[in-house]
């Protein structure tokens, strides 16, 4: 199936109306969603925004206090784990450290009463998708995180489940490994075409992997879309910060929907037709979308600026620059080593900055990031 045609057919998974309370703390406040089968989607947001509680009430871990779940249209918000169609990975391996690798991946089968000929079989179908075809005799204690984390993953596909479950599987894992790891994931997840629903708080795992992300903010979802739209075009200046890395600057609005007004300087932007002129506002834009220009450069978006810190990142250096003629305010820029060494760029250097009209964002009030 074409997953970017995914919106044609019925959902696989449907979360509706979704509420989980802990005593007093709102863990999750009526959640939908709807996931379509052979989708990659991502929970993403920070810790105790109510990621997992969703994953582990989607595997009937936690009961909601309201709402339903369907699977492949059947209505499984009420069943135990054992009787719920999915695999699931956790954070922590959760292999049996008494058992092999082998044994470990033919847990669910044998529990299945599989016959032994069939179990092996598919044991050894696994290891060598996992890449991992000789490790079979040995125990966790004598693999890799990676390879544990392998295994973990085959163990959770042997039954062929219709949904594949992942709490944060990476993020035990050292930042090597775990790069590699994600990429393998996502190629496994393509090759089988599982359903797959996948908990992180990294940023750049959910653009890597996703279909489709799900930031989640505080127990409510802010924003649903691909990467491109997340990054691209946050519905909110919390996806702004959350997903990548912003420039937010307070502005007043004018009587014109094309242009802002920062301190006695003049922005050209282009403004939603409901907003009301004349309010306090906010625009943003990302570090690397801002361009370093001529003094004549183009346009009335262009800012004189005096280079205040900078770090060097390996391929980028990203600037923080105060703005000549606004004093308290700084623009955080991204440019790249080659640029950097071309123009001798150092601290206390003037700029010009231009800030394409057509890459600022505007968000109806002024926010604090």
């Amino acid at each position: 199936m074409d997953k970017r045609n995914a919106g044609d057919t019925e959902p696989y998974l449907v979360i509706r109306n979704i509420t989980k309370t802990f005593g007093e703390l709102v863990a999750l406040n009526d959640i939908s969603l709807a996931v379509h089968e052979g989708e990659f989607v991502c929970l993403l947001g920070p810790s105790g925004c109510g990621k997992t509680t969703l994953l582990r009430i989607i595997a009937g871990l936690e009961q909601q206090n309201v709402g339903q779940i369907f699977q492949a249209g059947k209505d499984i918000s009420r069943l135990p784990p054992r009787n719920r169609d999915f695999g699931i990975v956790f954070q922590s391996y959760a292999l049996f450290p008494n058992l092999t690798a082998a044994e470990n991946i033919a847990y669910g089968l044998e529990n299945r009463k599989v016959p032994k000929k069939a179990v092996d079989e598919k044991v050894t179908e696994l290891l060598n998708l996992i890449g991992l075809p000789d490790v079979g005799k040995k125990y966790p204690a004598q693999l890799s995180g990676g390879q544990q984390q392998r295994v973990a993953l085959a163990r959770a596909l042997a039954t062929s489940p219709g949904l594949l479950l992942l709490d944060e599987p990476l993020s035990a894992l050292d930042a090597r490994v775990r790069i590699s790891l994600r990429l393998e994931i996502k190629h496994l997840q393509e090759q089988l075409g599982v359903t797959t629903v996948f908990v992180t708080h990294d940023q750049e795992e959910a653009l890597v992997m996703a279909d489709r992300i799900v930031v989640m903010n505080q127990g409510t979802i802010e924003q649903v879309g691909t990467p491109e739209q997340i990054y691209r075009s946050p519905a909110s200046p919390y996806v702004a910060d959350f997903v990548g890395m912003m420039n937010f600057i307070p502005v007043e609005t004018m009587d014109t929907l094309d242009k802002v007004k920062l301190g006695s300087l003049m922005l050209r932007c282009f403004l939603p037709e409901d907003f009301k002129p004349g309010r306090p506002a906010t625009v943003a834009i990302r570090p690397e979308e801002i361009r370093l220009v001529a003094e004549n450069g183009p346009g009335p978006n262009t800012l004189k600026v005096t280079v205040s810190e900078l770090e060097f990142l390996g391929s980028f250096c990203r600037l923080t620059c105060k703005l000549h003629q606004e004093d308290r305010t700084s623009l955080v820029v991204e440019v790249s080593d080659n640029r950097m060494r071309e123009l001798s760029l150092d601290i206390g250097h003037d700029l010009c900055l231009y800030l394409p009209p057509e890459l600022i964002r505007v968000y109806p009030e002024q926010v604090a990031i």
